[in-house]
């Protein structure tokens, strides 16, 4: 798809990969819709940049884990451009809960992370596939789910959390089929990503963590949002008989053997007297 002059909804873009997939894809010539659940600031701030890129932008506050909320996001987004082309489901929550901490767990713990990690997405898909149907270029349109490495590996903040992303790597391909042939849907499969959201997670933690990930990943470095937002536009702007695909983005963690890498930063942390997630 050539984005210029289409039309991009991203969801959680007030920071990380959806404020890097915005600008990246605004650089390209596309409009591009911003929502934010809290940050207003931050969003506010993403929008002047996608306008100092010359892109047309809209500001959309909504929480996509309700259904009416997500719809009002698809409706506002369609009603200022005309048209809706692109959505990236990047909105995002987890609890940071060691996997041997099952009492932690609470029947809140999953419903905070499934409601957005899973539910978000498909209820955002749900009221975006008519409206791309109808407004879209025949070549179609493009739904990009953000999962995770864990959702692929044991591994990641919590049970909830690796659990919502592997559900959210299936629904992409149940989607895929669904939506097929107007609406392509595929997913990226980012590992660590440097920024502030593992950084308020983890606390005093998150620079062991990501030293320790750096030391065993083949490519030496974990991600910046810059990596994941590359390879969300290149699922866009790619080949248009790609659908139901999930591509990682983790500095080649797949290849390492998954139970031993997972426990490995845990090790180095227990081995400095350091609690891990």
């Amino acid at each position: 798809m050539d984005v210029q002059g289409k039309v991009a909804l991203i969801t959680g873009a007030s920071r990380g990969v959806g404020r890097a997939t915005a600008l990246l894809l605004a650089g390209q010539g596309c409009h591009v819709a911003i929502n934010y659940r809290r940050s207003e600031d931050q969003a506010r701030a993403v929008l002047q940049e996608v306008q100092a890129l010359g892109g047309q932008g809209l500001l959309v506050q909504a929480d996509v884990s309700r259904p009416e909320e997500a719809t009002r996001l698809v409706e506002q987004t369609a009603e200022h451009f005309g048209r809706l082309d692109v959505l990236v489901n990047n909105a995002g929550t987890t609890h940071f809960v060691r996997f041997s901490d099952l009492h932690r767990i609470t029947p809140q713990v999953w419903k905070d992370i499934l409601s957005t990690n899973l539910l978000g997405p498909f209820f955002c898909t749900q009221a975006a596939a008519e409206v791309m149907r109808q407004t879209a270029d025949p070549q179609g349109a493009e739904v990009v789910n953000v999962a995770s490495v864990a959702g692929l590996l044991p591994t990641g903040s919590s049970i909830p959390y690796a659990t919502s992303k592997a559900a959210l790597v299936h629904l992409t391909r149940c989607l895929a089929r669904a939506l097929a042939p107007q609406v392509r849907v595929n997913a990226v499969a980012p590992g660590f990503i440097e920024g502030q959201w593992l950084q308020e997670g983890l606390g005093r933690h998150y620079e062991p963590v990501k030293a320790a990930f750096e030391e065993q990943l083949p490519l030496g470095r974990v991600c910046q949002p810059q990596d994941v937002a590359q390879a969300i536009v290149s699922l866009i702007t790619g080949s248009d008989l790609v659908t139901g695909a999930v591509l990682p983005v983790e500095s080649g963690m797949l290849v390492l053997d998954p139970i031993n890498f997972a426990n490995r930063p845990r090790r180095r942390l227990h081995s400095q007297g350091e609690r891990s997630l």
